[in-house]
């Protein structure tokens, strides 16, 4: 029987995030990724969300390794939580592999033993799986993609990529070694999607310099630039800048601070001696001789700018004669709390600068030309596009068939479903668990669909208690029915409700069997379930409540 390969994407497809891929051969399996997603605005009280990882822990004992692209969120964030349930060696560049490493000391599971330095133009033999990793361009350095070799044939799967012909640190895209494997032959390439809908190509990191010099020069202002804090190559230009400018630089928000301290000692980010000045100094220096990097181009609720916004950072009071610099553009889903900091700075006095009014981000992703380039390098037989919502995927795989690839060549995945190859075919295959897992950080585990479920009721529609005592001996009714309702509003008649509630919920627990308290709540429940409906159309959560006393 022939051999098979098979793809089978846990996250990454038809989202944004949550980027997971398990390679299956000759028994063995090959992880790429271990990416989470943020929350939607209806994941009330959810902080991160992870791809359903039980088919890995099922088959925990044939994975050989974990490879990471790069060292964002959505390809290494659910490490923590994939690791404590599967002990695998992972495979990363320098850069990556130090933030994985302080990740997985703050969760206490840190194991160096598993660890492994990896660089562009390095080949590792895993198991079945012969693994290239070859340099890209992307918004974090030492971003790679992989040739996977295995006996069926080699898969391209580039990561987060763009083509950046004047990269402000490191060596350009490596486009040669792609073209040498289109010529060897490759059975399959994934691709990220992200931007096929633009046209064009992706500008240059270092075009975003410029724009920093343009509104550096002459200003008298503090300046506070905020940016994400993995892009160790836009804080190096802001650095520099400022630097050209006699500035001082301060740095604000904890994961800029750890990303900034490993890039320097990796060597990404070079500072040069008397730059730095401690937050707690920053009132010594002249405004129009400082700059402040800072957290918070997402308008996250607890980060640096955030709380500079909303008057809670304990060093920066914003007012007249700060501009702000937001080097960022909103992740969708994020635009609106971006929105509310850019508003609040304002009210408060400060200029503020952001993405619509000036050129201060670039895109770390390929646009239209450039993803052209990749499929008429690689040249593959067979074309998956990945990372990217449904439209992104489409545009890529219609990108495709303007190019000339068969329509039947083209398989639009989606996640959990299986695609099986063989030398010289390619098929949907069977279906695998998969979705959200939903996490909590104040209690650090699983929400779940029941508990996030409950909450959103509470937001849309409130609580209402129904208070009894029962006397266990005679089962009479001895106190109550009480009416309690948090967040639930009945326009000027709620006494008239609230009394006719305490009505029906009295005569349905008369009509329950007093012995069968379980019985007796649901009856409860159902009978003020209808009532409140038919008066209000709202389904509030509704909790009986009854005491034997």
């Amino acid at each position: 029987m022939a051999q098979k390969l098979k793809i089978t994407p846990l996250g990454g497809l038809q989202e944004i995030g949550k980027n997971l891929y398990v390679y299956e051969c000759g028994g063995e399996i090959l992880v790429v990724d271990c990416g989470m997603a943020f929350p939607d605005e209806d994941m009330l009280g959810v902080d991160i969300v992870l791809p359903d990882i039980s088919y890995l822990v099922k088959n925990k004992k044939r994975i050989s390794a974990i490879v990471i692209t790069h060292g964002h969120e959505d390809h290494i964030g659910a490490l923590p939580y994939v690791l404590k349930e599967i002990n695998v060696p992972v495979y990363a560049t320098p850069l990556a592999l130090g933030l994985i490493r302080n990740k997985l000391d703050e969760a206490g599971i840190l194991s160096n033993s598993r660890l492994h330095a990896i660089q562009a133009g390095s080949v590792m033999k895993i198991g079945i799986f012969r693994v290239e990793a070859i340099s890209v361009n992307h918004s974090t350095p030492d971003s790679v993609a992989y040739a996977i070799t295995t006996p069926v044939g080699t898969v391209i799967h580039t990561g987060d990529f763009k083509i950046d012909s004047n990269p402000v640190e490191g060596p350009m895209i490596d486009l040669g070694r792609f073209g040498e494997y289109g010529k060897q032959g490759v059975l399959a390439l994934l691709s990220d999607s992200t931007n096929a809908e633009r046209p064009g190509y992706t500008m240059s990191e270092s075009t975003v310099g410029e724009t920093f010099n343009r509104l550096f020069k002459g200003s008298k202002e503090r300046l506070i630039v905020t940016t994400f804090a993995s892009n160790v190559h836009r804080i190096q230009q802001i650095i520099e800048v400022a630097i050209k400018h006699g500035r001082r630089v301060a740095i604000s928000g904890r994961s800029i601070e750890n990303i900034l301290n490993l890039a320097v000692r990796l060597g990404y980010v070079s500072i040069p001696d008397g730059t730095l000045i401690d937050m707690t100094r920053i009132n010594s220096i002249p405004k129009s001789k400082l700059v402040i990097i800072t957290t918070g181009s997402q308008g996250e609720t607890l980060s640096a700018l955030s709380r500079m916004a909303f008057g809670t950072h304990r060093q920066v009071e914003i007012g007249k004669g700060d501009k702000i610099i937001v080097s960022a553009s909103p992740i969708p889903g994020n635009e609106k709390t971006v929105s509310k900091v850019i508003n609040e700075l304002m009210l408060k006095g400060a200029e503020v600068v952001y993405e619509s009014l000036s050129a201060l981000h670039v895109s770390g992703h390929a646009c239209r030309e450039e993803l052209k380039i990749m499929l008429g390098l690689t040249k593959p037989e067979f074309f998956i596009p990945i990372h990217g919502e449904v439209k992104h995927m489409r545009a890529h795989s219609n990108l495709a068939l303007e190019m000339g690839f068969p329509q039947k060549n083209i398989l639009l995945g989606e996640n959990g479903r299986t695609i099986e190859f063989t030398k010289k075919t390619a098929k949907f295959g069977g279906r695998v668990s998969t979705g959200h897992v939903l996490i909590d950080g104040g209690i650090g585990s699983d929400v779940g669909a029941m508990v996030l479920r409950d909450r959103q009721m509470l937001a849309e529609n409130g609580i209402i208690l129904a208070i009894m005592s029962l006397e266990k001996s005679s089962g009479l009714i001895v106190s109550g029915p009480e009416i309690i309702t948090r967040g639930f509003v009945y326009s000027r008649e709620l006494g008239n409700i609230i009394a006719e509630m305490t009505s029906t919920a009295a005569k349905a627990a008369e009509a329950s069997d007093k012995s069968d308290i379980p019985a007796m709540r649901a009856a409860v429940k159902k009978s003020l379930s209808d009532l409140i409906y038919k008066k209000s159309r709202c389904r509030p959560m509704i909790l009986p409540i009854i005491m034997e006393v």
